[in-house]
């Protein structure tokens, strides 16, 4: 008998050890082939499966033909990238450039200081603060899901988020920095510079200001909110959304919400003006003429990119004026001024029921270690030129 107790003793021990091999090689094996750490945790998650179940909801068949949802992958947001291949070492050193405040004249702004990824991507301010604080003209748009959009800021000057990271790096009253500035600091930093020509192999000077926002472009890329009730809904789930979430929906769509907020981040392709059917209050256009500064087009005064509606319940305040606190009262306020249409108190409501059910699933990011500064690190100014 005591013999049968050793050999089942020895069993049990053998398979437990045989069990933490196992258990310590499948991480080893994960590692050697997933990005690096410094990855959003989104991003080096496996995929859940993204398909659209057949149903027979007209609802859900319905959103269908308006909207889709957000990829449960976030690196499909890479598939948006114009000459600019993504790789976990852009995507290491852009993450690091986006929470990089010496990038600043002052050396106190970062990407992220307007685009809290925190809270929605945005900066929670009417309009943003910069160098010296200065207030900028326009309300701070969402970084989130913004690699789905077709042009960036509120009048589509820059066509990508590559070209859109070159502004506010250079804008007087953002950054106030410029390329020279940017490519100085960088050089000043020895662990940058070798992230650097490993994030760009073969390039003789590989620390441009272009491959800064290159890199910077490679991380946002990845900043998206999938798997939101509506993206539940639009997959088949008929249960995803309440009784007034699905309302609203409808609301939505009856009243043609879609005509300018559609598609996969309920957003559009085409400038529209503030105003398309009813001319809103004065202050809230606040003499900005939007698409026409850049254009020049007659029909583009106070035309503006159409923003994304997805997670609004984090992007207050609202408009390009950032002049409306209140979600329920921007609702109202574009119904009357876009369709024409007074909706009641409770069919606004229903809309923003509806609008809160996008909110996604945040990006989790690890606050990046930067590197320390050198003595020929360019030092903070604070003068307005």
């Amino acid at each position: 008998m005591k013999k049968v107790y050793l050999l089942a003793a020895v069993m049990i021990f053998a398979a437990a050890i045989s069990g933490c091999k196992k258990g310590e090689e499948a991480p080893a094996a994960q590692s050697a082939n997933a990005p690096k750490a410094v990855e959003t945790a989104q991003a080096s998650q496996a995929p859940k499966a993204d398909v659209l179940k057949e149903t027979q909801d007209e609802l859900i068949n319905e959103a269908r033909t308006n909207f889709q949802p957000i990829p449960l992958d976030v690196k499909e947001g890479y598939k948006q990238l114009k000459n600019n291949n993504p790789t976990p070492e852009k995507l290491e050193l852009g993450k690091m450039l986006y929470f990089e405040p010496r990038l600043s004249k002052s050396q106190l702004i970062s990407c992220n200081t307007c685009h809290n990824l925190s809270f929605g991507g945005d900066d929670y301010q009417q309009t943003s603060i910069g160098h010296g604080w200065q207030r900028g003209p326009r309300n701070a748009p969402t970084v989130l899901n913004s690699v789905y959009n077709t042009a960036q800021f509120w009048d589509g000057r820059a066509g990508d988020l590559k070209e859109q990271a070159k502004g506010p790096l250079q804008a007087s009253v953002e950054m106030a920095a410029t390329p020279e500035y940017v490519v100085e600091v960088v050089k000043s930093i020895p662990e940058y510079v070798e992230l650097f020509k490993v994030a760009f192999p073969g390039e003789a000077d590989p620390v441009t200001f272009d491959n800064v926002a290159k890199a910077i472009e490679v991380f946002e890329a990845t900043l998206l909110t999938p798997n939101s009730k509506f993206d539940q809904f639009l997959r088949g789930d008929s249960n995803a959304l309440n009784a007034d979430e699905k309302a609203g929906l409808k609301l939505y769509m009856d009243n043609g919400c879609t005509s300018c907020h559609a598609g996969i981040n309920l957003t559009s392709d085409g400038y529209h003006p503030f105003g398309l059917k009813e001319t809103p209050e004065e202050k809230l256009l606040a003499g900005d003429k939007g698409r026409f500064v850049v254009s020049e087009a007659e029909g583009d005064e106070f035309a503006f990119k159409a923003p994304t509606l997805r997670n609004i319940e984090y992007t207050a305040p609202y408009f390009h004026s950032g002049l409306v606190w209140d979600l329920n009262e921007a609702v109202a306020i574009m119904a009357k001024s876009q369709l024409g249409a007074d909706l009641s108190a409770e069919e606004v409501a229903q809309i923003v029921a509806f609008l809160k059910s996008t909110t996604g699933e945040m990006p989790k990011v690890e606050y990046p270690i930067l590197p320390p500064s050198t003595n020929n690190t360019p030092k903070p100014t604070y003068t307005i030129d």
